[in-house]
């Protein structure tokens, strides 16, 4: 099968799958009032996601990060695993979580076969953790970052969203924590939503200043592997850990744009701002359709767009983003 390529030729490598739009936290930029569900929700069954992944595998991808809300709610979480192993040419299995069920599961789901791993950690702080995200649980994500740097963890990256007045002189404690451990610490800066006009205009800092101050204590930038994605990673002699940004307000963001996302309930999106998604549920429910969903896919690569149009202010249908994964 051919690769997925749009008509930029852009080559889309990476799927982040989203399981579950159900999360336990209210972090303040994501969801402050808690996850409120429309109805009784859908989510892909595992069936369906094996069906998925199997289709995306045979059309290129090498990664693919199972993602959120919180992944790790679902109760066949570690079959969701298991199903993308299965898949021999899927080089990467990634998950994004907030880290509240490390602790007790990094062992059984290294063996299961994922390899990578990201936790939103957006301060170091304990009470400034518990402000950000509604849940006094500091110590305990902490207890499982270290139980997934026991299990052996390929890559391990804290994600932490870049907050003017919260949490933006955090930098020098992150630096400090990277010292003696092996993990990338990433600053991501505040996107606009939907719903969060209000919070991104006085939250918003661009992540320029972060670098800035890296460049000049003496930290390197590292060109990025064919994965990677836009996040420009740094790195620095004196310390075992790297610092990344993630800067989607940045020139020319988009335009090593590897990846493809999939909704909980079976909805392709181009773009994290941009359509209501394309429906390829109707396509998961026999394996004889594996060629017409392919055929799909490349069909509507067609519509992506060449960037985003965060600056313009317009945040597309995406009203959080635990309802497509980020």
């Amino acid at each position: 099968m051919s690769q997925l390529v749009d008509d930029f030729g852009r080559e889309f490598n990476y799927l982040r799958l989203s399981v579950t739009d159900v999360c336990n936290f209210k972090c303040s930029y994501c969801l402050p009032d808690g996850y409120r569900p429309n109805g009784k929700p859908q989510f892909l069954a595992l069936d369906e996601i094996r069906r998925l992944i199997q289709a995306f595998a045979k059309v290129g991808t090498q990664k693919i990060r199972i993602t959120g809300g919180e992944p790790t709610l679902r109760k066949d979480f570690i079959d969701i695993i298991h199903a993308v192993k299965d898949v021999g040419s899927i080089h990467t299995i990634a998950t994004t979580t907030n880290g509240y069920r490390l602790e007790k599961n990094a062992k059984g789901w290294f063996d299961a076969g994922l390899r990578r791993i990201n936790v939103s950690m957006d301060s170091l702080d304990p009470k400034q953790f518990q402000q950000i995200t509604g849940e006094n649980k500091f110590h305990e994500v902490m207890r499982g970052i270290d139980a997934a740097l026991d299990a052996g963890f390929e890559r391990i990256k804290i994600n932490a969203v870049l907050l003017k007045d919260l949490n933006d002189t955090d930098l020098p404690k992150f630096i400090q924590w990277l010292k003696q451990r092996p993990i990338d610490v990433r600053f991501i800066e505040l996107m606009e939503t939907g719903l969060g006009h209000e919070y991104f205009s006085k939250h918003h800092l661009s992540g320029e200043t972060i670098k800035a101050r890296l460049m000049a204590e003496g930290w390197l930038r590292q060109m990025p592997s064919a994965t990677d994605g836009p996040a420009q990673n740094f790195c620095h002699p004196d310390y075992q850990g790297r610092f990344g940004l993630i800067m989607p307000y940045s020139k020319n963001f988009c335009a090593t744009c590897n990846r493809l996302r999939v909704s909980a309930t079976g909805k392709l999106h181009l773009c994290l701002f941009t359509e209501s998604g394309i429906d390829l549920r109707d396509l998961l429910q026999h394996d004889a359709q594996q060629a017409e969903l392919i055929e799909r896919l490349h069909q509507q690569l067609h519509q992506k767009k060449s960037t985003h149009e965060l600056h313009q202010g317009i945040t597309g249908v995406t009203q959080h983003l635990a309802s497509i994964g980020g």
